[in-house]
């Protein structure tokens, strides 16, 4: 496959080659969408996987697995969670995935980014903005701007920048379009969720929150939650990791 710069792209070019389903996360298997079906560890591959890290990518952080199950006849791609929550799945499952993954120096030279600093890239040619330090100052109204103005946010129904990610915490910012939405996922940690502009559903399977400019809430870990911005809408994400002693 040839190299592509966006999630977008990755996902058209394996539908091409055959990855036409889409698979989700559920507890320790995946499922598919529009199915019953459910794949546990033992009956898939990982043909290839993608990661993206606040480079080219609209949602910053994104990692894209191609796979394949010969027991059920099935090809298709998992997005982890835009990347916002790394490790958002459960262990079995996480450990699962990293094993299944090409050992191809190559590839692996290329999934594997350890990013403290973001680099100017052709999208955000400003670039050279420190992700960890011991203080780090975030302009929100800047980074809105920023995103607005992306051709990212024009191509497609969402953008975001990663503002501060170290090992405990994570700061996301995230514009998404009148209608888009974040497919039903799951944290590692608590998260915190707060609406700068317009207004987002967020929905888990007890409750659903209609949001609005100024208005917040937090959610404990493993809880699956979905957004969709009833209109166009900003909101701050933070993730609070715990970590895990293997």
């Amino acid at each position: 496959m040839d190299p592509m710069n966006s999630v977008s792209e990755v996902l058209n070019g394996l539908r091409k080659e055959g990855y036409t389903i889409d698979f989700n996360l559920a507890n320790n298997c995946l499922t598919c969408a529009g199915s019953s079906l459910r794949i546990y560890p033992d009956d898939f591959v990982v043909d290839r996987h993608y990661r993206f890290e606040g480079l080219s990518d609209p949602a910053d952080e994104a990692i894209v697995y191609a796979i394949s199950s010969a027991r059920h006849q099935v090809k298709g791609t998992l997005v982890d969670g835009y990347g916002i929550y790394s490790d958002g799945i459960t262990h079995e499952l996480v450990k699962a995935l990293k094993s299944k993954i090409s050992s191809n120096p190559e590839e692996e030279k290329r999934s594997v980014i350890v990013e403290k600093f973001n680099e100017a890239t052709p999208q955000r040619p400003e670039g050279d903005r420190p992700l960890d330090a011991p203080l780090v100052q975030m302009d929100l109204l800047s980074f809105t701007e920023q995103i607005k103005k992306e051709q990212t946010w024009k191509n497609s129904d969402r953008n975001a920048i990663t503002i501060f990610k170290t090992a405990g915490m994570r700061l996301v910012l995230i514009a998404l379009h009148q209608g888009a939405e974040m497919k039903t996922h799951t944290a590692p940690g608590i998260i915190s969720v707060q609406v700068l502009e317009g207004h987002i559903r967020f929905t888990t399977e007890r409750h659903t929150a209609e949001m609005g400019k100024g208005q917040m809430l937090a959610l404990h870990a493993g809880i699956p939650h979905s957004i969709v911005a009833t209109e166009e809408a900003v909101f701050l994400l933070s993730l609070a990791i715990t970590p895990q002693i293997m």
